[in-house]
């Protein structure tokens, strides 16, 4: 099972962020911040396992089936009902 990691901003890159908002250096600085944030970031995620990618993707086939078959079982449902309210078109 996936790691449970607390998302939580590291303590270097909070002071750092504070440290670069007070220079107030230039206009490259945000974006220079803004990219070390995305990479430490990126860091943190945690690949699944091949037995937790198979159980994942496993339980959105089934969530996705079921989903087909209800939107199925209501399209019917009210294709019938159209037609015992309306007839059948004449030609």
């Amino acid at each position: 099972m996936a790691r449970n990691v607390i998302d939580e901003p590291n303590e270097e890159i909070v002071a750092a962020a504070k440290k670069d908002r007070a220079a107030k250096r230039g206009p490259f600085a945000g974006i220079i911040l803004f990219l070390k944030q995305v990479i430490a970031e990126l860091k943190k995620v945690v690949t699944p396992t091949r037995k937790e990618l198979f159980s994942y993707t496993g339980v959105v086939l089934v969530f996705v089936v079921i989903m087909m078959a209800l939107v199925y079982g209501l399209d019917q449902l009210f294709g019938w009902l159209v037609v015992f309210v309306f007839g059948t078109p004449t030609a």
